[in-house]
C-alpha cells in the first residue's frame, strides 16, 4: 500500500486535484500500484475551520504519507501570518526538508512550441532558502521594515544547501543524453552570496567529469533561453532565478498549463503545479490539469526510483505519454491550449489513454 495525501488548496486546486486524481485511479488500476488516498483541509477552508491555512495536523499527515499530491492555494489572498494566512506550500518544503524544486520544460510532440524550437531541459532549483522571506529564517522572516518608507530583505544562502541541489543535477545529467549542467547565477553583483553558491557547485562539478559544466548569469540565460532553449540540458541554479527561469521555459515549451513541478528531499516528494490558483477559473470547468497530473506522474516516478518498484516509473512513464497523446487532438486538450475540453473531459481522457497505451 502507497499512501498518497491530497490537499485540495483554492480556487482552482479542488478541480485539478479531482482531475489528478482520476488519472492516479487509472494508472493504479493498470499497473496495481497499491495507491491509497487521502486527504487534509488546507488553504481558506482550514482557515475558516481552525483559524490556520495550514494546521499542525495536515503537516503530521504529510510527514506520514508515502506521497503528497498539492493543489494551487491562493496565498497571495491570505491575511498576515499572525492571523493565520501561512503559504502551505512554503510550510510543507520546509517542515518536511523538500529542498530540491524539479522542473522539467520540454516541447510536446503534436502541439507546436510558441518559440518554433525543440528543447528537452530540465531546472533544478534550490528550494529553502535565497531570497524567500518564509524560508530563510529560523523564526520570523527574511524581511524587516525599520522606518515607515524602507524594507530590507535578506537573502540566505548556505554550502550546504548549495552542494545538495548541486549533487542531485549532476546525478540527473549524468543519465542523460546531453550529459550537461549549467549553474546559473548574478555573482557579478551578488558577490558573496552567488559566490558562495558557484563554489559548492564547482566542488561537486569535480567529481563528475564526464558532465560538461558551464556557467551563465541570471540575465543572459532569460535571453538564451528565448533565443537557443535547445543549448541547455540540466540548469541548477538558487531559490528565486529557479522560479522565474521555470516559468519561461514553461511558456516557450507551450503554456504553464503543461509544466511539471516535484518537491523532494531525502525522505519525501510533494506534486505542485507550476501555477497558481486562478481564481477566475474556479468552478468553470476550464482549468488545464496537464501540470498537476504531470506533477503526479513525477511524484510516481520518484517512488518508483525510491524502492517503490519498476510499476511506478512505468505508471509515471504511461501518464507522460497519455498527456502527450491527448494534446495533438483538439477535443481532447482545454481551452487554454486551442482545444475544446473541460477539466475533467481532458482528465478522463489522459486516464482512458493511460489504460489504452498499456495495454
Amino acid at each position: 500500500m502507497t499512501r498518497l495525501l491530497l490537499l485540495d488548496g483554492d480556487a482552482i486546486g479542488p478541480e485539478l486535484v479531482a482531475a489528478t486524481k482520476t488519472v492516479l485511479q487509472a494508472a493504479d488500476c493498470r499497473f496495481q500500484l497499491g495507491l491509497q488516498f487521502e486527504t487534509a483541509l488546507i488553504g481558506f477552508g482550514a482557515l475558516d475551520a481552525h483559524g490556520t491555512t495550514i494546521p499542525d495536523l495536515v503537516i503530521e499527515k504529510a510527514r506520514r504519507a508515502d506521497g503528497i499530491v498539492l493543489g494551487p492555494v491562493s496565498h497571495n489572498s491570505y491575511p498576515p501570518v499572525a492571523q493565520g494566512g501561512l503559504n502551505p506550500s512554503g510550510v510543507l518544503r520546509k517542515s518536511l526538508d523538500l529542498y530540491a524544486n524539479i522542473r522539467p520544460a520540454q516541447t510536446f510532440k503534436g502541439y507546436p512550441p510558441p518559440c518554433g524550437k525543440l528543447f528537452d531541459l530540465i531546472i533544478f532549483r534550490e528550494n529553502t532558502e535565497g531570497f524567500y522571506a518564509d524560508r530563510n529564517m529560523a523564526s520570523g522572516t527574511g524581511e524587516i521594515q525599520p522606518d515607515p518608507d524602507m524594507v530590507l530583505a535578506f537573502r540566505k544562502v548556505t554550502r550546504a544547501a548549495s552542494a545538495r541541489i548541486a549533487e542531485v543535477a549532476f546525478v540527473r545529467a549524468a543519465t542523460r543524453k546531453a550529459r550537461h549542467v549549467t549553474a546559473v547565477h548574478k555573482a557579478n553583483v551578488l558577490r558573496q552570496s552567488d559566490g558562495l553558491f558557484l563554489e559548492e557547485v564547482r566542488r561537486v562539478a569535480a567529481r563528475y567529469p564526464d558532465v560538461v559544466y558551464d556557467e551563465v548569469l541570471v540575465d543572459a540565460m532569460a535571453a538564451l533561453l528565448v533565443r537557443q532553449p535547445g543549448a541547455f540540458d540540466v540548469i541548477v541554479t538558487t531559490n528565486m532565478f529557479g522560479d522565474i527561469l521555470s516559468d519561461l521555459a514553461a511558456e516557450l515549451s507551450g503554456s504553464l498549463g503543461l509544466a511539471a513541478s516535484l518537491n523532494a528531499g531525502p525522505s519525501h516528494a510533494m506534486a505542485q503545479a507550476q501555477h497558481g490558483s486562478a481564481p477566475d477559473l474556479a468552478g468553470k470547468n476550464s482549468a488545464n490539469p496537464a501540470s498537476l497530473v504531470l506533477s503526479a506522474a513525477m511524484l510516481l516516478e520518484w517512488l518508483g526510483a525510491n524502492g517503490r518498484g519498476a510499476g511506478f516509473s512505468q505508471a509515471a512513464f504511461s501518464i507522460q505519454q497519455a498527456v502527450q497523446y491527448c494534446l495533438i487532438d483538439p477535443a481532447t486538450r482545454t481551452a487554454d491550449l486551442g482545444g475544446n475540453a473541460g477539466t475533467q473531459e481532458m482528465a478522463q481522457a489522459i486516464a482512458a489513454t493511460v489504460s489504452d497505451l498499456s495495454a
